[in-house]
């Protein structure tokens, strides 16, 4: 009876396994339900991350995102997180859903009885994702579903001339910041929980670096904003929240 009950496990495992690996593209909300500010402790950011690491192309529900991305509410996975604390011990649980809500797959509760309230939800983050194994399997293999062939198409998005303007402008700001970010070079000091950078051109501490689970991720504080420091195409970017826009930013490192 054993025998079957294990045989009947692995069926299941195997079957949502298959699930995942026919969406390419997954989308994080900007803020969780159970917390009252967007990417608060900054959750919202490490779960895109992870979520990228296990290669999802992976997006915020108010970010600009690709036509493809956009063109049907059923060729991407939604993430939600589940909390369950109590007093003693920070508990959560990653959902993942399709675009009718039904359930692809769960994590296993990650937990944390740090009592600082950014600590317990990283580390109980942190842990839930290393006991997703159906998650770290990902490899996509297109479906019909995943194409968004199948299910309800997402309303097309008609752009007024001045609209386009606007857009066309945003995105040369974006491109000039970013060209006079990565025009600073800056050097990585060793620290004790990760690096201080420092620009090239002077002895002022720009960013603070700390080290996360992932070796080409840090968590990052510049002044009084905080965000994520990750490696993408082999280039390093610091992205953040300033307000409720989200902003990355390109950097020449020297580690």
């Amino acid at each position: 009876m054993k025998k079957y009950i294990i045989v009947a496990l692995l069926i299941c495992t195997f079957g949502f396994a298959q699930n995942l690996n026919e969406y390419k593209y997954a989308m994080v909300p900007s803020k969780f339900s159970f917390l009252k500010e967007e990417n608060a402790h900054n959750l919202n950011v490490l779960t895109k991350l992870y979520f990228q690491k296990y290669d999802f192309e992976t997006y915020f529900n108010n970010e600009e995102a690709p036509e493809e991305f956009v063109v049907s509410n059923c060729n991407k996975i939604y993430v939600y997180l589940l909390e369950n604390s109590n007093m003693f011990i920070t508990k959560l649980t990653i959902v993942v859903k399709d675009c009718k809500g039904t359930i692809l797959a769960t994590s296993e509760v990650g937990s944390s009885r740090e009592k600082e309230y950014r600590v317990a939800y990283n580390e109980a983050l942190r842990m839930a994702f290393e006991n997703f194994p159906i998650l770290k399997s990902h490899h996509y293999q297109p479906s019909q579903k995943s194409l968004g062939i199948v299910g309800e198409p997402a309303k097309p998005v008609v752009k007024s001339d001045k609209e386009e303007e606007i857009q066309k402008e945003s995105i040369l700001q974006k491109e000039l910041v970013q060209n006079q970010m990565f025009e600073k070079k800056y050097k990585a000091m060793a620290t004790e929980n990760g690096y201080n950078l420092i620009a090239v051109s002077s002895d002022y501490k720009i960013f603070q670096l700390f080290k996360t689970s992932a070796k080409e991720v840090f968590i990052v504080n510049r002044d009084a904003v905080s965000g994520v420091l990750l490696k993408r195409n082999e280039s390093w970017y610091f992205e953040y929240y300033e307000g409720n826009v989200f902003k990355s930013e390109m950097l020449n490192i020297t580690f």
